[in-house]
């Protein structure tokens, strides 16, 4: 059985004491899985966590600010590097991809795979100029898919993670990995998604990000224990897999845009509130109802976000779960994405903020989480309610759906060796 540092655990499981033997047997059935399908033994492991947005839904495309934390759900891989110049990946419950370096342009047949993914965080690397090589990968994740709680991005910060410690001499920063993963996203896989989620991985801990400019974004860490105060983060699964939807997700920008657009500027960060409140009339003339309201959203979001890092920042947690309550109702109201407009039977998130405003009883935070429509949402709840939330939770869903989980100091990061 392979001996880890127990630091390198640590970083990368907050929870590792309390339960030691789940963690060394996942880092085991990883490296199994690599013997199985490989033949040999892997050398080098890597782990990339997911990620919660805690507040700034939808404002990071538009340049705006959010706060954001990596959490200790993961996707860990073994590797080891091939002199074939081929990747290949084999991810536990979907399968095998292969990418042969030397064709890294675009695929439209690619689009919407994970093998876009691949070949365009390998591209960008190139484009930055890194000489890379191939290397084989066996992953295992616990990152639900659909959850929001980004596994692409986890997997972009995977693969850029593993790529820069095994070919970059580990000269790519945390920040310029998440580039890298959003423009594969963008580029490569064809979904017009933000910087935020790859940032949050990338990075770790919690984070205050400011996207004003997007090459270089301002990042600060906050301190913030959530389990020190009395509260847990619980992400609940609705029921509903948002896998399929990026036409709906890219609508968002998009509207967004458009009445960016009206005022002559590129992104809504451009705009100030004034400006959109004295011409508010002629933008809806022009734009639509729907874009106007979802405009007025980034407008008022994006100062929530600035305000709950300046909370957290001061210790005034009552504010702090206000706000994101407010950015909540916000989300459901204006930018309209806690279920696919034209659904009558299916409207899986609003269900399931239903049922954890009734089992929160006025206490703590909740909202829709990540990028929305169909997926999870996110409550802060107070200890002393946990269990009987998850019981109500579960009992209202299903049993597994609710998800308890801390927050994850490390980024993308190599799991040690003794």
């Amino acid at each position: 059985m392979t001996t880890w540092k127990k630091e390198s655990l640590l970083q990368a499981y907050p929870r590792f004491l309390q339960n030691e033997d789940f963690y060394i047997e996942r880092l085991e059935k990883t490296i199994q899985g690599f013997q199985k399908t490989f033949g040999k033994e892997p050398s080098r492991f890597f782990s990339a966590p997911g990620r919660t947005e805690i507040g700034g839904n939808h404002t990071d495309h538009q340049n705006g600010c959010v706060l954001a934390a990596a959490v200790d759900m993961d996707i860990v891989g073994a590797a080891l590097p091939n002199d074939e110049n081929i990747i290949r990946i084999y991810s536990e419950g979907y399968g095998m991809e292969e990418i042969r370096l030397e064709d890294l342009e675009v695929k439209e047949q690619e689009k919407n795979t994970t093998a876009s993914l691949i070949r365009g965080v390998a591209a960008r690397i190139c484009q930055l100029g890194y000489n890379i090589g191939g290397f084989d990968m066996y992953s295992v994740s616990n990152v639900l898919k659909g959850s929001g709680i980004s596994s692409s991005a986890a997997y972009e910060v995977l693969v850029g993670t593993t790529i820069n410690h095994l070919y970059c001499a580990n000269k790519l920063t945390p920040v310029e990995i998440a580039q890298i993963g959003q423009y594969a996203e963008n580029v490569y896989f064809g979904k017009m998604s933000g910087l935020m989620d790859q940032t949050a991985s990338s990075v770790g801990g919690v984070v205050a990000i400011d996207f004003k400019d997007t090459k270089n974004p301002v990042v600060r860490k906050l301190l913030f224990d959530l389990e020190g105060i009395g509260y847990h983060l619980c992400i609940v699964d609705s029921g509903a897999d948002h896998a399929d939807l990026s036409d709906e997700y890219s609508a968002i920008p998009m509207e967004m845009k458009a009445v960016a657009a009206y005022f002559g500027k590129s992104v809504l960060r451009e705009v100030s509130l004034e400006q959109f409140l004295e011409c508010m009339a002629e933008v809806r003339e022009q734009v639509g109802d729907r874009a106007t309201l979802r405009a007025y959203h980034f407008l008022m979001d994006n100062q929530r976000a600035i305000d709950e890092a300046k909370y957290l920042a001061e210790g005034n947690f009552a504010q702090f779960f206000e706000t994101v309550t407010a950015s909540g109702y916000s989300s459901f109201m204006y930018l309209q994405n806690v279920y696919v407009s034209g659904s009558v039977k299916h409207q899986e998130v609003a269900y399931a903020l239903m049922a954890a405003q009734a089992a929160l009883h006025g206490k703590g935070a909740f909202r829709v989480h990540g990028g929305g429509f169909a997926g999870t949402i996110q409550a802060f709840v107070p200890n002393v309610l946990l269990d009987d939330f998850v019981s109500q939770m579960e009992k209202a869903i299903g049993k597994g759906c609710c998800h308890v989980l801390s927050i994850r100091q490390a980024g993308g990061m190599e799991l040690e060796k003794e």
